[in-house]
């Protein structure tokens, strides 16, 4: 994937995570892992040892796919991509544009991690590590995934702009299927750093950017809405989508959450109806800060609630 450099010469991508700190969050996880996969075996070689020799061995090689292969798959999908070893030093798993992991994932990169490290202690895994530019192993290259560094200094911190109020919900009927992960890492890097660029450069990215999203999903950006209003405001649906899909596949859907945790257009059960309460269906939540070097957005951004200023958002309604 191409990285966006600005008028500026300033690129815009996300910041991988290099082989030591790598190599550190693997021993860590690979020293949990390993742990607590002797301590089952043991309590169940005790526990079975009156089993024969062949339901012997399948309790074992059932214990190896949970413990070794199962757990590891199960925590970096439920953590969207944080192991232990990663949280220690800092880490997380990232698609490729940006977003957060889920279970194929998750399930791709512990199946490929079977052979590059367990079954060859990590030398595969670090070999592809060093030959990859952004330091991508086998499983990240098949599951399409990346491994960032998630902490930075607190002067580098971004914020990914919630979108105006007078545009939530308003690109609900677009097809976003055809956008590709690059595009949209470059227009979320370029949301969160768009206050630090000149105005001029930046009003000619948003056009830029604001061009090719509209030529992937087949209708034109509206005229009377600027460049970057409309920039985030897609964002915005498809990060509401995203989150819609992962509510009702929970919990079989519920209220949508508002700005404020509060339901602001019921999402059915079929996710996508909108209740008595009115109001555009997406999901809310507070913005999330995100490395402006390149993290990875992962939260939902929210937008304020109908009648809140426009001043919050970082954009003007139309004249």
């Amino acid at each position: 994937m191409s990285e966006l450099v600005t008028g500026d010469a300033v690129v815009l991508g996300l910041r991988p995570a290099r082989l030591p700190s790598r190599a550190l969050a693997l021993a860590i996880d690979m020293a949990v892992v390993w742990t607590v996969y002797l301590s089952v075996s043991v309590g169940l070689a005790i526990a079975t040892a009156s089993l024969d020799e062949a339901a012997g061995m399948a309790i074992a090689v059932a214990s190896f796919l949970l413990v070794l292969v199962g757990a590891p798959i199960a925590v970096e999908t439920l953590t969207h991509g944080r192991s232990l070893g990663k949280m220690a030093c800092g880490l997380r798993v990232v698609r490729d544009d940006g977003g957060p992991i889920r279970f194929r994932h998750a399930l791709v990169r512990g199946a490929v991690g079977v052979v590059e490290i367990l079954m060859t202690f990590g030398v595969i895994a670090c070999i592809a590590s060093l030959v990859s530019e952004r330091g991508r192993r086998i499983g990240d290259v098949l599951a399409g995934t990346l491994v960032v560094r998630e902490r930075v200094s607190a002067g580098r911190v971004g914020v990914v702009p919630p979108p105006p109020p007078w545009l939530v919900g308003r690109f609900a009927g677009l097809d976003l299927s055809g956008v590709p992960d690059g595009l949209w890492l470059a227009i979320r890097q370029y949301l969160t750093r768009m206050g630090q660029l000149d105005p001029q450069v930046s009003r000619s990215m948003a056009e830029r950017l604001a061009g090719d999203l509209a030529a992937r999903t087949g209708a034109p950006a509206p005229r009377e809405v600027p460049a970057a209003a409309y920039l985030a405001a897609v964002v915005n649906e498809r990060q509401a989508r995203d989150a819609r899909r992962a509510f009702v596949g929970a919990g079989g859907g519920g209220g949508a959450v508002g700005s404020n945790g509060a339901g602001s257009g019921g999402a059915g059960s079929g996710g996508g109806a909108a209740g008595s309460g009115g109001g555009a269906a997406g999901v809310a939540g507070a913005p999330v800060p995100v490395p402006a070097g390149g993290g990875a957005g992962v939260g939902v951004a929210a937008a304020p609630e109908a009648g809140g200023s426009s001043s919050r958002t970082g954009f003007a309604p139309p004249a």
